[in-house]
């Protein structure tokens, strides 16, 4: 491994604690304007400074993102589909190896659909853009998803971990489950879990962190588990203090509840600061 892929790596998962918190914002590249992610500025602005890496599309690198940032770019680089089409997972590669460069992205990501219609050519995308990586020093995350008719258990996820591990995956995006500890010990490179779709509690989501880091995972990339909670920035700031200073859930719980009565402090200031604003 060359000097620029160990140093683009370092960005992404901290070299002190082996340990990441990316945000996910890619969710429009087949969703659309998903909920509370309908103007993504609006949505990174106040989250991106608490964020070790940003997951997003080149769309939304180029129009929503202050180019003057030092937080690294994990750039989704497939697509093809939207959630009205036939079949999400007959994805391609959709951002040139050039672009990247020039969007100075610190990571390359990419969806895998083990066990569908279109494994082998979502796996053959993989292994295309690991070459690619390779030539240019940039790294590739490998998001992996299964079959509709499979579950998400460990055997499927340590299935589709490993094979796209194999195929030259640097890091691997993962759904937890039951003995996850058996996907991470299959899996020959550091595994991230995915925060998946919105969860009713707070605490789910703390469990879901803690759980996943104590078996083996090394960090998250939760998306709108943080960004569609009523308080964001105290939902990534706890998320954080859970993963790089290993907060249990009744820890992460209390730092919640005291950042949350200080963002909402802050969003009524700001609501009166306007207010005065007006009436001069």
């Amino acid at each position: 491994m060359d000097w620029g892929m160990k140093n683009r790596l370092s960005k992404i998962i901290k070299p002190n604690d082996g340990r990441c918190v990316m945000l996910a914002v890619d969710h429009g590249y087949f969703l659309g304007p998903t909920e509370r992610l309908e103007i993504p500025e609006k949505t990174i602005r106040p989250l991106l400074q608490h964020a070790d890496s940003l997951m997003l599309t080149r769309g939304v690198l180029r129009t929503s993102v202050n180019p003057s940032t030092d937080v690294p770019m994990v750039l989704r680089v497939s697509g093809g589909t939207s959630i009205v089409g036939e079949d999400l997972s007959n994805e391609t590669i959709t951002v040139s190896i050039e672009d990247a460069i020039k969007l100075n992205a610190s990571c390359l990501a990419l969806s895998v659909f083990v066990g569908s219609k279109y494994e082998h050519q979502t796996l053959a995308n993989l292994a295309k853009l690991v070459d690619e990586g390779e030539r240019y020093g940039i790294p590739v995350l490998a998001v992996t998803a299964v079959g509709k008719e499979m579950v998400r258990d460990a055997r499927y996820l340590g299935l589709a971990c490993r094979v796209a591990a194999e195929l030259g995956a640097h890091l691997i995006k993962t759904y937890y489950c039951r003995n996850f500890e058996k996907v991470v010990e299959g899996c020959p490179v550091p595994v991230i879990i995915a925060g998946g779709k919105k969860l009713p509690t707070e605490k789910e989501v703390f469990e879901l962190t803690f759980n996943a880091l104590r078996d083996g995972a090394c960090g998250v990339d939760m998306g709108r588990n943080i960004w569609q909670s009523e308080f964001p920035i105290s939902m990534i700031k706890t998320i954080k203090a859970m993963v790089h200073e290993n907060f249990t859930v009744k820890e992460a719980m209390d730092l919640f509840q005291k950042e949350k009565k200080t963002e909402r402090d802050g969003f009524i200031q700001a609501i009166k600061k306007a207010k005065n604003t007006k009436r001069i």
